[in-house]
């Protein structure tokens, strides 16, 4: 993990401007209008005022701000005023790169032509930014360098070809970043030269050479730092604030006396809960066991430092690793790829006696050396295999009361069988990491109320003292957007699962075929996404109609990519695919949602806290299923329209939306609620896509 230590001093920080700044650049007339010819909008000027007021209080604040409303400028501006003022730094958060990348590109570059702008607001007109990016994902030229010397010891004479390629590429990229290496490196060669690594250290590396301590000096003088939502809650159960270098009684997050904005902030329930727990794979513990030797190629850091025994220790580890998950895979997941574990002793300790000598030794070589880089690594070589013994102790024995504990099978042959945990219940962990740091933390996103209230929102994270807003986007959602239901699809019961799916794919290509632009067609359920995709994708090949499909060879941010650019795709996606997708004009004319998102009730996490909400005499689909499907339901729709010239159609092909009493809450939280219901006899009359 990036880490940043820094003597902040005991001076009380200046007062800040953003307060006082804020009305006179969002106003009407206001400086954004008058520099930049941006339209004034209400919705982005109250936010702003409230952001400005929650950071000027270190006070949380949660605000939903539709579509449109202009957000990032409305927490960016105020944010950044406040960091340079104050000379803290300002975390912002977001769930998906492609937020990311539209800070970067578009919304920082606003801000810096706004304070280049007006003399007032010079003073901020050189602030600095970083991206923060988990330590694995940097290049070590330290470590690359002792690869290259000691290939013999660390990798397989077949991996030297791609140490090489990893080598030049070294000399040419500017971040020293994995994913802008193509193709992809081997994970193997890669665990050798990343900055993942004790050895990768001020004390070890060149500041000016090494990729990760140069991205670590710009954190440091940086007054905006962007990070996602996933390494963020990484770095906090890893210690935060405090594992950064801050001082126990420090305010802050994740550096001392910085303070926060979640965009996308309806994800962090989740992507909290899942960083919160236990991820113990197969996959990963034999990747961490050959790294210190491989029985196969002979290599590894214990070649040259263990001699025999070691590497007969690390051989028997492995053995007790195979065994242990082979016997999690054939008794709890030979017939359900996610099983949840209700008892503690669900298999035999073995990990525990070959990790233990294996540790025992590995520290004792490590007191042997002098201190230095290869001291240094084994020390931390010794840590992992604690932790890994640690982590499969927990899991065996259900060791947190507080959390729910499951096996999975997973991997694209479905051979890794991983050990997992989470919070039943997230806001205790959030209270006390987010909104307990005596810090400003705003979180924001389309969609964070449940039928107009907050209030369900903020017991999910732990923010129930947290100012709650909401304003709604400026969008004509009455002229631009046309909603139609189906009312004949069968539901997709175990006896007319066939029938269901056959209609539903004739409902699409009938719907898709119609509108000109894109469209983008939301399952819930990858087997019913790849079903209906046999059953129509020969027919957009014969069409000449581009077929996008999820999991299929390109990512998330690909797919996008491709469906802005060809214009008339149908792209079918599930589950990340309804959030954060941007895809505007009439590339994206009609977003098809084929089922209401109801997470599955079978999920030990779901079952979890739907046990402990009956428990305590609450009705879990009420309080639980229900609010969570409204939310990605929303999320879903608002892929639809992304400016304010966009219009297109949604088509629910879910019947329970007229069919069931919740249906009303669905059709409430429609923009536009004003609907057509379709039949297969009726809608060649009656579904009108816009001209």
């Amino acid at each position: 993990m990036i880490g940043l230590s820094e003597d902040t001093g005991s001076a009380p920080a200046p007062a800040s401007h953003a307060p006082v700044l804020t009305p006179k650049i969002f106003a009407e007339g206001g400086w954004l209008q008058e520099a930049l010819d941006l339209e004034h909008r209400p919705q982005q000027e109250a936010m702003a005022r409230a952001v400005a007021a929650g950071m000027e209080a270190d006070a949380p604040l949660l605000f939903e701000a539709g579509t449109g409303v202009g957000k990032s400028l409305a927490y960016l501006i105020p944010g950044l005023i406040r960091a340079v003022d104050q000379s803290r730094q300002l975390i912002v958060s977001t769930h998906t790169i492609a937020l990311q990348e539209q800070l970067e590109s578009n919304d920082l570059p606003v801000c810096r032509r706004l304070f280049a702008s007006r003399p007032e607001l010079a003073a901020y007109r050189d602030f600095k930014s970083a991206v923060l990016v988990g330590k694995s994902n940097y290049l070590c030229t330290t470590r690359l360098g002792h690869a290259l010397a000691d290939r013999a010891t660390l990798l397989a004479d077949a991996d030297y070809d791609e140490l090489q390629r990893i080598a030049a590429w070294s000399d040419t990229t500017t971040t020293g970043i994995r994913h802008e290496l193509k193709p992809a490196p081997r994970a193997e060669v890669w665990d050798a030269v990343s900055a993942d690594s004790s050895s990768c250290s001020r004390k070890h590396c060149d500041g000016q050479k090494c990729f990760y301590q140069r991205a670590r000096a710009r954190l440091r003088s940086a007054n905006l730092v962007i990070v996602n939502h996933a390494l963020l809650f990484a770095l906090i159960n890893a210690g935060g604030a405090q594992a950064q270098g801050a001082g126990a009684d420090a305010k802050g997050v994740l550096f001392a006396d910085d303070f926060l904005v979640l965009d996308e902030a309806h994800t962090v329930p989740e992507v909290a809960t899942q960083n919160f727990g236990l991820s113990l794979s197969s996959y990963g513990v034999d990747r961490a066991l050959k790294y210190l030797f491989n029985p196969r190629t002979k290599r590894g850091v214990l070649r040259k430092l263990g001699g025999a025994e070691a590497q007969q220790l690390v051989q028997d580890a492995l053995d007790a690793s195979r065994q242990f998950f082979d016997f999690i895979g054939q008794s709890l997941l030979r017939e359900r790829s996610i099983v949840r574990l209700r008892e503690t002793g669900a298999a035999e300790p073995m990990l525990d006696q070959p990790l233990d000598v294996l540790h025992r030794l590995v520290s004792r070589l490590a007191d042997k050396l002098e201190d230095g880089r290869e001291r240094d690594e084994l020390l931390e070589q010794k840590q992992k295999l604690k932790a890994i013994q640690a982590g499969a102790t927990e899991w065996l024995t259900l060791g947190d009361p507080g959390h729910v504990y499951w096996a999975e099978r997973g991997g694209r042959k479905e051979t890794i069988v991983t050990l997992r945990s989470a919070p039943i219940d997230v806001a205790p962990e959030l209270r006390k990491h987010l909104f307990g740091r005596g810090t400003s933390v705003t979180c924001t996103s389309a969609t964070l109320a449940v039928g107009g209230e907050m209030a369900p929102y903020a017991r999910r994270v732990g923010a129930e003292e947290a100012r709650a807003a909401i304003v709604a986007s400026p969008f004509d959602f009455a002229r631009h957007m046309r909603v139609f239901v189906a009312n004949d699809v069968p539901l997709p019961t175990a006896q007319e699962a066939r029938l269901a799916l056959d209609v539903l794919a004739d409902y699409i290509l009938f719907c898709t075929e119609r509108v000109a632009g894109g469209s983008l067609v939301l399952f819930t359920s990858y087997s019913d996404m790849r079903a209906v995709a046999a059953l129509v994708e020969e027919k957009y090949r014969l069409a000449g109609r581009p077929f996008l499909m999820q999991g299929a060879d390109l990512s998330r941010t690909e797919l996008a990519r491709s469906m802005r650019s060809l214009g008339n795709a149908v792209l079918f996606g599930t589950d990340s695919f309804w959030t954060g997708v941007d895809v505007p004009g009439d590339a994206l004319g009609q977003v098809v949602i084929t089922r209401l998102p109801f997470d599955p009730p079978t999920h030990p996490i779901t079952e979890a806290r739907s046990d402990r909400i009956r428990d305590e005499g609450g009705q879990p689909f009420q309080e639980l299923t229900l609010p969570d499907a409204l939310i990605k339901f929303r999320q879903g729709v608002g892929r639809l329209i992304r400016r304010a010239s966009d219009r297109g159609l949604i088509t629910i092909l879910d019947s329970r939306v007229l069919a069931k009493s919740y249906g009303r809450l669905f059709v409430a939280s429609l923009p536009q609620p004003e609907f057509t219901v379709l039949t297969r006899e009726t809608r060649e009359a009656q579904f009108h896509p816009f001209a």
